[in-house]
């Protein structure tokens, strides 16, 4: 049983991570400041007499490196951070503050109580709009918003700390993931969880441009076993892994799959295009396959399906509803 420290544990990727760690048998330390997550997130794990978790601001370095001290981890899993492009662009001195310092809190307290291994929650935002498709991981990074900066940041703070003492570091690139426990009515919301919602009250998804821009797709339970695996494989190199489908999926192409399983949905509204939305975004993921064997188990098709049943058995009131669903890349 390894025991694993996952900061970020409420939210909607570190969730979903947790449970996975924990029907896999391992030890579980969850830390959360609840600023995005949320306890009804954890209601499966913290049955589990693996779990423990810890109310904890990654800022609060001091009280941070003590929990990581007395826990002693085999394995830091870094998920915590702020995690909305608009409120990187809106306050980017909050944006350093909680990615590349939560990210400088979590190096100072691996170093101090000598943990092996640290798995880093990095994102395809660092490549912005970058060109040649698919993109691999060496392509040029040209990120289009502090968000993405700090994600890169991170990434090299990670890497140089890793060289100079001796622990091994992954950056995993997540590209577009979607699945359960993702609030369509939070600002930290994707596409896929806006127009299921639209789904949900059939009600007519709003585009923005002409629907040809297009994104990689991948579901949150399989970004949680590349976690795990990432965490858990013997000899992990250290190094900048996409976590990603390798299929590429326009706007439209999304619309169609969710009116082939509705077809009563309204067709989509189009609306002018949003400045800065990238045209084309799709990973390699070769080396991230080629070290773990990772393969996506859950088809776009299916995921799509599992969601739209999901937020059919729930009640109207159960969210905030949505004047409109516009769709946030």
């Amino acid at each position: 049983m390894t025991k694993i420290l996952v900061t970020g544990a409420a939210g909607f990727i570190g969730s979903h991570t947790v449970d996975s760690l924990l029907a896999s048998g391992h030890e579980v330390v969850g830390v959360d400041n609840f600023r995005t997550g949320s306890r009804e997130n954890l209601r499966q794990a913290t049955a589990s007499p693996r779990f423990d978790f810890q109310v904890m601001d990654l800022t609060e370095v001091e009280t941070f490196t003590g929990l990581v001290r007395s826990q002693r981890p085999d394995v830091v899993i870094h998920l915590a951070g702020l995690v909305s492009v608009q409120d990187s662009r809106a306050d980017p001195a909050l944006n350093v503050r909680l990615n590349v310092g939560g990210t400088q809190a979590v190096i100072d307290a691996v170093i101090s109580a000598s943990v092996p291994r640290v798995i880093f929650a990095s994102s395809a935002a660092v490549y912005g709009d970058s060109d040649g498709f698919p993109l691999r991981e060496d392509a040029l990074k040209q990120p289009l918003n502090p968000y993405g900066e700090a994600k890169l940041a991170s990434e090299a703070l990670l890497a140089g700390a890793a060289r100079m003492h001796g622990f091994t570091a992954v950056s995993l690139r997540y590209f577009n993931v979607y699945g359960s426990r993702q609030a369509p009515d939070s600002p930290y919301s994707g596409v896929v969880s806006r127009f299921v919602d639209c789904c949900r009250r059939n009600q007519a998804p709003v585009i923005f441009g002409d629907g040809r821009q297009t994104r990689d797709f991948i579901h949150v339970r399989d970004v949680a076993r590349a976690n795990m695996q990432a965490a858990l494989l013997p000899g992990m190199p250290s190094g900048d892994y996409n976590v990603s489908s390798g299929q590429e999926t326009s706007l439209l192409d999304l619309v169609g799959l969710l009116r082939a399983m509705q077809p009563s949905l309204p067709v989509p509204k189009f609306s002018a295009a949003q400045s800065g939305d990238i045209r084309r975004s799709v990973g390699d993921p070769a080396r991230w396959c080629a070290v773990s064997r990772f393969s996506p188990r859950e088809t776009l098709s299916a995921g799509l399906l599992e969601l739209v049943e999901y937020h059919s058995t729930e009640s109207l009131a159960a969210s905030q509803l949505l004047p409109s669903c516009p769709t946030k890349l």
